[in-house]
C-alpha cells in the first residue's frame, strides 16, 4: 500500500508542469492577440523622452479636453469614446461639410526644428465628390508662411479614387498636395501612420503600418508645389484631426477615430 502511493504522488508530481503550462496557454494567446489588436499598441505614454503624448485612457469619456493640448473646431467635435470589444477610449473627431476639428499641440518647439511623429487613426469614410476634394489629417505650423501637412490626400476624379499625399500650403512653393497613386486611402481599417520632419533639407518621410512610402517623400527641391525652395516654418504647433476645404462634398459628414498620438525625437514605431 505504501509503496502504491508513492508511485501515485511521484506520477502526479511528474504531470505538474504540463498541467501549469496547458494552463498558461490560452493567457499567453490572448495576450498575443491583443497586443497585434487593430489600432492598439503598446503604453506609448510610458515611454519617456516624448515631446508629446496622448492615448486618451486617463480622459473622461465625453466632450474632448485637456490641459495637455487645445482644440480647434469650426462645424466639427471632438469626443472621447470607447472603441471596439477591449473598450479602448479613442478621439473621436466628427466634422460636417468643409468644417474642421482638430487637437491642438500648442507651445511645441522640437530640438532643431526637426522631429518624428506618430498616430493611428481610422477614416469612416473618403469623400467622393466634388472632383479634388482636398482634406487634412496632421498639420504643422510656426514662425514662417508654410502650412506643412505630413498627412493629407486628395479625391482624384481621373482615378476615381482618394490618394493620400504630403502637402502644404500658404508659402512661396502654394497650394500643393503630392498625392501618389501607391498611397490610397483605404476607409474603415485602423492605420498606424508615423513621418519625420528633417529639418536640414526640409525633408518629410513617412511610413504606413510601420512600412516606409517613398513615394511620398518630399523636400527642398523635390515637391509638388511652384519651383522654388520648400522650406520649413520654425514649428510651434502641430493640429491632428480631420478638415475638408471643398463645400457640399459627399459624404457630407466625416468621422475618424484616432489614438496612441506621440512625438519625439525619436521614432516611436508602430
Amino acid at each position: 500500500m505504501l509503496l502504491h502511493r508513492l508511485e501515485e504522488e511521484f506520477a502526479l508530481r511528474n504531470r505538474l508542469p504540463t498541467l501549469a503550462l496547458i494552463l498558461l496557454l490560452p493567457l499567453t494567446t490572448t495576450a498575443t492577440a491583443a497586443a497585434s489588436s487593430p489600432g492598439r499598441g503598446p503604453g506609448t505614454c510610458a515611454k519617456s523622452a516624448l515631446l508629446f503624448c496622448e492615448d486618451f485612457q486617463d480622459l473622461p469619456t465625453g466632450g474632448a479636453s485637456s490641459l495637455d493640448w487645445g482644440v480647434d473646431t469650426k462645424h466639427g467635435t471632438l469626443t472621447v469614446e470607447r472603441e471596439g470589444r477591449r473598450g479602448q477610449k479613442v478621439l473621436r473627431v466628427h466634422t460636417e461639410g468643409n468644417g474642421r476639428a482638430f487637437l491642438k499641440v500648442d507651445d511645441f518647439a522640437p530640438p532643431g526644428n526637426s522631429f518624428y511623429g506618430r498616430v493611428r487613426l481610422k477614416v469612416d469614410a473618403f469623400p467622393v465628390a466634388p472632383d479634388w476634394a482636398h482634406y487634412t489629417l496632421v498639420e504643422a505650423t510656426g514662425t514662417g508662411p508654410e502650412i506643412v501637412r505630413p498627412l493629407g490626400g486628395q479625391y482624384v476624379p481621373t482615378l476615381d479614387r482618394a490618394l493620400w499625399g504630403v502637402g502644404a500650403d500658404g508659402g512661396p512653393t502654394g497650394d500643393w498636395t503630392n498625392w501618389r497613386e501607391s498611397a490610397p486611402s483605404v476607409a474603415g481599417r485602423w492605420l498606424c501612420f508615423e513621418w519625420r520632419m528633417e529639418a536640414a533639407d526640409n525633408r518629410i518621410t513617412v511610413w504606413f503600418d510601420g512600412v516606409p512610402q517613398p513615394d511620398l517623400t518630399v523636400s527642398t527641391r523635390e515637391h509638388g508645389g511652384n519651383d522654388v525652395d520648400f522650406v520649413f516654418p520654425r514649428f510651434d504647433t502641430v493640429k491632428l484631426g480631420w478638415q475638408l476645404y471643398q463645400g457640399d462634398p459627399t459624404p457630407s459628414g466625416y468621422d475618424v477615430r484616432i489614438d496612441d498620438i506621440a512625438l519625439s525625437t525619436t521614432r516611436v514605431g508602430c
